[in-house]
C-alpha cells in the first residue's frame, strides 16, 4: 500500500523537473560582496548635513514670504502717502489761488 504511493509521488516529482536545490559547489563559486556597514560617525555626520539642510531651506522660504509680505505693506503705504501729499498739494495751490483772487 505505501509501496504505490510512494512510487507515485515519485513519479509526479520525476515529471515535476528540477528541484529547489543548490549544491555547495554553486555556491562556493559566487563570493560574496562585504558591505561596509554605516558607521556612527559617517551616519552622524550625513544626519547632520541633512539636518542643516532642511532646516536651511525652511528658514530661507519662511524668510523670503515674510520679505515679501512686509514689501507689499510698505508699498502700499508708500502709495497712500503719495496719494495723501498729491491731495495735499492740491488743497494748497486752491487756497493761494483762492488768497490771489480776494487780493484782486
Amino acid at each position: 500500500m505505501y509501496a504505490t504511493a510512494s512510487r507515485v509521488v515519485m513519479g509526479r516529482a520525476a515529471l515535476a523537473g528540477r528541484g529547489f536545490h543548490t549544491t555547495a559547489r554553486r555556491m562556493a563559486d559566487a563570493p560574496l560582496v562585504a558591505k561596509k556597514p554605516m558607521g556612527a560617525f559617517r551616519g552622524g555626520l550625513f544626519g547632520f548635513l541633512l539636518g542643516c539642510t532642511v532646516a536651511g531651506s525652511s528658514v530661507y522660504t519662511y524668510l523670503v514670504q515674510e520679505y515679501k509680505a512686509s514689501n507689499d505693506l510698505l508699498t502700499e503705504d508708500i502709495y497712500t502717502l503719495q496719494a495723501s501729499v498729491t491731495r495735499l498739494t492740491n488743497y494748497v495751490k486752491n487756497l493761494e489761488q483762492i488768497a490771489q483772487e480776494k487780493k484782486k
